[in-house]
């Protein structure tokens, strides 16, 4: 397998599944760098990327029509971002990153830039107002009961609605 597949599979392994990376002063430095270097347009590139990867989970499947051609454009529009940030915008920090701290940096970088295309996300108003309508289905008395044992004041949403 190429360095460059290996890449490719470490970025989406991260985003993915990964655990939050340890990142050291060059890991903080590269995700600096990417979260200023994207644009709100290139946070919902990732984000596209993400669902298209996500959706062929055979739980996910029904609820979506992406087609093989479209998943291959989110693949393509992905790597093109990947690429101008890693090998242009960000250059110098990756290779300190790369060579201080080795591919955790990337992993931490790219993990700082999900979760702020994550926030640009769950920040739109639609997505916030699909999000609150979990809050109808709690159980209030149950949720007081575990609050007032745990000696905590209880929030005025659920945590899960939040």
């Amino acid at each position: 397998m190429n360095r460059k597949r290996i890449s490719i599979l470490v970025f989406g392994a991260a985003l993915l599944f990964g655990a939050r990376a340890e990142a050291g002063v060059y890991a903080d430095d590269l995700s600096k760098c990417l979260v200023k270097s994207a644009s709100v347009d290139d946070h919902a590139t990732l984000i596209r990327w993400m669902f298209g990867a996500l959706s062929l989970h055979p739980a996910l499947q029904s609820m979506t029509t992406i087609t093989p051609e479209q998943r291959d454009t989110y693949n393509t529009q992905m790597a093109a971002l990947y690429e101008r940030l890693i090998y242009g915008d960000c250059h110098s920090e990756a290779v300190a990153g790369l060579k201080y701290e080795g591919t955790q940096a990337l992993i931490a970088g790219f993990q700082v830039f999900g979760e702020v295309a994550a926030r640009d996300l769950f920040s739109n108003p639609l997505v916030t107002q699909g999000l609150s309508g979990l809050a109808k289905h709690f159980n209030a008395a149950k949720s007081s009961a575990l609050y007032k044992e745990a000696g905590v004041p209880e929030p005025s949403t659920p945590p899960a609605a939040q």
